[in-house]
C-alpha cells in the first residue's frame, strides 16, 4: 500500500460522507497502518500541491479537506463498494457514446478514464455500456470535461439476439476481475473472528483498500449478467458483511471526533 493512495482509502472508509480531517487524526490511522509520522506527513504534502486536499486551520489545528473532484470520486467509489446495489438490477442497460475533437483529446482520455470508475466498458470504439452505472454520476461527468456537446446518454433494454455473455467478455475485464476476487477471497479467509480493535482496524483498510481496485475491472455485474463460475457476486456479499463487522470491531477507532 502507497502512502497516498491509503490516504484516499481512509477518507472513502472513515471520513465519507464527511471531506474534512483532522491531520493529526489521519496520522494516527496511518501509523497504525505502519506509515512513519514523517512518511504521511510528506505524503499529504504532495497531495495538497497536486491539489487532491486542501489544507484548512482551525485554531492550532491543521485539517485537510478533500477537493471537490476528488470528493466526487470517493462518492461514486462508496456508491459503488458500499451501497449493495446490483442485486437489483433493473434490466436495463446505460449506454454512452462520443465523437470528440482531436483538439480536447487531453479531457477525452481523461474521461474515458473516469468511466471506468463509474462502470462503464467498452465493446467497440466510441461506445461505452455500463447495467449499472449512475445516470446522474454520468452526466456529472461529462459536463465536468465540457463534452456535454459531443456526447449521447441513452438507457434502455437489449435487443440483440446473441448470448448476453458474449457482450459482457468484450466489454469488461473479467479474467482479471477473477483474479482479484480470489485474492480478495483469500483475504476475507485470513481475517481474525475476533480481532482486538487495531488489528479490526487494521484488517479493515487491507480489505477496503483492496476491494476498491477491482471497480476498475468489474462494473459490479448482477447475478442475471455474470458468466458461469465468476465469483465477484459471492464474494461482493462476503466482503459486505465483513466490512460490517471489522468496524463493529474496530469500535473507538473509526469513531467521529
Amino acid at each position: 500500500m502507497r502512502a497516498r493512495s491509503t490516504i484516499f482509502t481512509l477518507y472513502t472508509e472513515l471520513v465519507y460522507p464527511g471531506d474534512t480531517v483532522w491531520v493529526g487524526r489521519l496520522v494516527r490511522w496511518m501509523e497504525l497502518l505502519g506509515f512513519s509520522e514523517p512518511a504521511v506527513r510528506a505524503a499529504v504534502s504532495r497531495s495538497a500541491a497536486r491539489g487532491w486536499i486542501i489544507p484548512q486551520r482551525r485554531g492550532r489545528r491543521a485539517y485537510y479537506r478533500l477537493s471537490p473532484r476528488v470528493s466526487w470520486q470517493v462518492r461514486q467509489v462508496r456508491r459503488r463498494l458500499c451501497d449493495g446495489e446490483y442485486d437489483s438490477w433493473d434490466g436495463r442497460w446505460r449506454m454512452l457514446v462520443y465523437a470528440v475533437p482531436e483538439r480536447m483529446r487531453s479531457q477525452r482520455d481523461k474521461f474515458r478514464n473516469e468511466l471506468v470508475l463509474l462502470g462503464y466498458g467498452t465493446p467497440a470504439p466510441g461506445v461505452w455500456i455500463s447495467p449499472t452505472a449512475d445516470l446522474e454520476a454520468t452526466r456529472e461527468l461529462i459536463a465536468y470535461y465540457d463534452l456535454v456537446p459531443y456526447v449521447e446518454v441513452f438507457q434502455g433494454e437489449r435487443l440483440g439476439n446473441q448470448p448476453v455473455e458474449r457482450l459482457v467478455a468484450r466489454t469488461f475485464h473479467l479474467e482479471e476481475a477473477s483474479e482479484r476476487y480470489r485474492l480478495l477471497n483469500e483475504r476475507l479467509e485470513n481475517i481474525p473472528e475476533n480481532p482486538d480493535p487495531e488489528t479490526a482496524f487494521v484488517e479493515l483498510i487491507h480489505l477496503v483498500h483492496e476491494a476498491r481496485k477491482i471497480l476498475f475491472f468489474d462494473p459490479g455485474l448482477p447475478p442475471q449478467l455474470a458468466p458461469p463460475g465468476f465469483c465477484g457476486c459471492e464474494i461482493r456479499e462476503r466482503f459486505t458483511s465483513t466490512r460490517k463487522r471489522l468496524r463493529a470491531q474496530a469500535g473507538r477507532l473509526i469513531e467521529p471526533e
